[in-house]
């Protein structure tokens, strides 16, 4: 089980490559970022998703970020732009 901690930087993680990217990062990314080992991050990761936060999950029988509110991972029909610049979907 991670610490609070430990959710907590994995949840900014997440949060700030999606803002900066449009994409959710790969576990071993979050492993990386976080001075974890591999098998760690994606512990936290699935630690994370598990901890009950509504619309966030992962691809069924996968470790791949599906939806991470309030952006999805996967193209959806609600394009998000910012300047112009679309490369982020909505849930």
């Amino acid at each position: 089980m991670s610490t609070p901690d430990r959710l907590d930087r994995v949840y900014n993680i997440i949060l700030k490559r999606l803002i900066a990217t449009g994409q959710a990062p790969h576990y071993t990314e979050i492993a990386a970022e976080a001075g974890l080992p591999v098998e760690e991050g994606r512990r936290a990761l699935h630690d994370l998703v598990d901890a009950g936060i509504p619309a966030m999950w992962l691809y069924p029988e996968t470790d791949l970020l599906c939806s991470f509110a309030p952006f999805s991972n996967l193209p959806t029909q609600y394009r998000i732009s910012v300047d112009g610049v679309q490369k982020w979907f909505g849930q």
